[in-house]
């Protein structure tokens, strides 16, 4: 049994429909749209299929919403998975049978995530080491020429993506989960309004079983990094921040540290000169 989720805000009706399109050509028993617009509107650019389940409600960020479809998807007995998705998300064919198929056959996986690549043909690196706060402060406030050595590490730039990976952190537009793990695990942390709440959820599970960046199949992520352009975006991105390291460890985090060093031990590394076009 396979159900999804997508949460909207403002979205534009064709980027939800072109996502939706991708779904519903799956074996797909439901689908989840959570609206978190102020206005209810997007109901009416949906296309009609009794595997839609569209839902207009408060907007109390990314994980509440999808919390909403989750929790409705655990109710559902016997085996099952569910996907967490960005609208912003598309693929050719039929990438969630083999997904679900590699679940089912490695039992210790508690979720994976595909490939993804942005439109313009570039890996985006979505596997990545647990961040400290440096990492972060680095990454969003300080010049490329500074911190490009610090930045190849956290992303796990060395690591030939061609290779599966055992990671504690798999960015969160493309996440198919086994639904068994959520209930052992716990599903999103609300105290989150966005941006953290996929670093905790993978590392949650991540303690329990194995969280897969797997190759085998690839989507396209348009990524639209909104923090980087808007300042009230950028202010909630700080603010749920703080709240993740007062919740984990700010500079003492001894599981990111155990964690950390047991996925170094595991990367593939790839020369610099066969490394692919990328960026994080």
């Amino acid at each position: 049994m396979l159900t999804a989720s997508i949460v909207v805000h403002k979205t534009p009706p064709p980027q939800l429909q072109k996502a939706i399109q991708c779904l519903l050509r799956s074996d797909i028993e439901r689908v989840y749209i959570i609206d978190n617009s102020p206005v209810d509107s997007l109901r009416r650019s949906l296309p009609e299929d009794h595997r839609l389940d569209y839902r207009h409600v408060e907007n109390n960020g990314f994980g509440a919403g999808h919390n909403i479809a989750i929790r409705e998807a655990l109710k559902r007995p016997g085996e099952g998975y569910h996907l967490v998705m960005n609208a912003d998300v598309c693929w050719e064919g039929d990438v969630l049978k083999p997904l679900v198929d590699y679940l089912h056959k490695n039992t210790d996986v508690g979720m994976v995530m595909p490939k993804v690549f942005y439109p313009d043909g570039a890996l985006q690196y979505t596997c990545r080491m647990l961040p400290t706060p440096l990492d972060l402060f680095a990454k969003r406030f300080l010049p490329k020429s500074i911190t490009q050595k610090r930045m190849e590490r956290y992303l796990l730039a060395e690591h030939d993506h061609d290779k599966p990976l055992n990671c504690p952190y798999l960015l969160g537009s493309f996440l198919l989960f086994r639904n068994d793990a959520l209930r052992a695990c716990g599903i999103f942390d609300e105290r989150y309004f966005m941006y953290p709440e996929d670093i905790d959820i993978t590392r949650r599970i991540h303690i329990k079983w194995r969280t897969m960046y797997w190759p085998g199949v690839s989507i396209i992520h348009e990524h639209a990094a909104e923090s980087r352009k808007s300042k009230k975006m950028l202010k909630i991105h700080i603010s749920n921040m703080i709240k993740y390291f007062n919740k984990w460890g700010w500079l003492i985090d001894p599981t990111r540290r155990r964690l950390n060093r047991r996925l170094r031990k595991s990367i593939s590394p790839l020369p610099v000169s066969k490394r692919p076009v990328a960026r994080g």
